[in-house]
């Protein structure tokens, strides 16, 4: 019990620091960014960065990887990337920095419309295809989260298989911190999103977070799972029809 008491400080007093967990939240779009990158992000000198990212790398939060002159860095694991999020969304709601520009509030406004959150889809968009999959009979909550064999039938039609034994949750429900309310994660989520990437039904908007829904996906998703989706880099109107009204 000591053991786990140290543990709990020990990544508590890392995440404690607003440096580290601006890193840690930038790192959530699943992707290895650089010191220098991580610096100008969290607004600090290089220097300063890293020193911050040792301490991370130290405490088993982020791997590394040197590659020429640079060092690439990333969250450990989809486990850590899971942390983040849970801790991130434990605390009461906090307001809004005030928007200063409107580059600024076209940036808020992409990230809550579509995003991903380290390897899956997160926002707006993330929550309606979540809405869809239980709406359409293809994901259950009945007796536990489940795929349900529709879901796997389905999922198996996009080329997408599950392995049912490994260690990851095939499935897992996430707080969204925009819309607070679950969007997918586990196999499951990492699937659909890779899948998304794959076939050009969305696109990374700039090198954040936030990604756009293309023509092609905003067919596919109306297709596949009835959800209205505007391709467009600003938020459009995005929902799951109710239950029985669209089946794929």
């Amino acid at each position: 019990m000591d053991d786990n008491a140290e543990s709990l400080a020990g990544w508590a007093a890392l995440l404690a620091d607003r440096t580290r967990a601006s890193f840690c939240l930038a790192l959530l779009d699943g992707r290895a960014w650089t010191v220098g990158e991580l610096a100008r992000h969290a607004g600090v000198a290089v220097s300063t960065a890293s020193e911050h990212a040792d301490r991370l790398v130290a405490g088993g939060l982020l791997i590394q990887r040197k590659q020429g002159r640079h060092r690439y860095l990333q969250l450990a694991s989809a486990e850590t990337a899971t942390l983040i999020e849970t801790v991130a969304t434990a605390g009461p709601p906090v307001p809004p920095a005030p928007v200063v520009s409107l580059s600024a509030a076209h940036r808020r406004r992409n990230l809550a419309h579509a995003r991903t959150c380290y390897d899956h889809l997160a926002g707006h968009i993330g929550v309606s295809i979540a809405d869809a999959l239980f709406n359409s009979g293809l994901v259950s909550r009945t007796n536990g989260l489940v795929v349900t064999s529709r879901g796997n039938a389905w999922l198996t039609s996009l080329g997408i298989g599950l392995d049912k034994s490994g260690k990851r949750p095939v499935v897992r429900e996430c707080l969204d911190w925009t819309e607070r309310r679950s969007h997918l994660a586990g196999q499951v989520g990492a699937a659909l999103c890779r899948h998304a990437f794959d076939a050009g039904w969305i696109v990374r908007i700039g090198s954040g977070r936030a990604v756009k829904v293309t023509d092609a996906g905003a067919r596919a998703l109306a297709d596949q799972l009835g959800i209205i989706a505007v391709a467009t880099d600003s938020p459009g109107a995005a929902r799951a029809v109710p239950a029985g009204a669209r089946r794929p």
